[in-house]
């Protein structure tokens, strides 16, 4: 059976719903927010990143809402946050999992 489009978000599309969800942002502030909540653990590229933002608005987990010279700014839309909540529910079951193995 195929998979739902983004059914499983990698970790950097994890990572920058999780920037959206702080609020509206432009591609760089959602880098930077990733390098600083990751402690510098996840880097998210340009190339990555401007992918990840072309896949997130056109399954409308992202909106564009304003554009300055070459600055878009973008914000979460419910299905994006939804999307979110769903990846952290399937994450911390992952690691609940993992620490009964753990207990064995």
């Amino acid at each position: 059976m195929p998979k739902k489009a983004l059914e499983n978000l990698t970790e950097s599309m994890f990572y920058v719903l999780m920037a959206f969800m702080t609020g509206p942002m432009c591609g760089i502030d959602a880098a930077e927010f990733i390098e600083r909540r990751s402690g510098g653990r996840v880097q998210v590229g340009p190339a990555t990143l401007y992918t990840i933002l072309a896949k997130f608005e056109k399954e409308k987990y992202i909106k564009e809402i304003e554009v300055v010279g070459r600055k878009r700014t973008y914000e979460i839309t419910d299905r994006g946050r939804e999307a979110y909540a769903e990846e952290y529910a399937r994450l911390k079951q992952c690691v609940l999992d993992g620490e009964k193995e753990a207990r064995q």
